[in-house]
């Protein structure tokens, strides 16, 4: 049994090896996409509308 021990220990480091390299080799997402681009617009000009009027008000 003790023998069994030692080989399911190796067996599940590689299983769990090869299912991180195949996540990590996944292709990247599309960053040229029109709407990730329409996306990250939106999101900047809403960090400019939330910073534009956060001046020292205290003075």
């Amino acid at each position: 049994m003790a023998a069994l021990a030692w080989l399911i220990i190796p067996v599940v480091a590689a299983l769990l090896a090869m299912v991180w390299a195949g996540w990590a080799a996944r292709p990247p997402r599309a960053t040229t996409d029109p709407s990730s681009l329409a996306e990250h617009q939106r999101f900047r000009a809403a960090m400019e509308r939330s910073t534009a009027g956060s001046e020292r008000r205290s003075e």
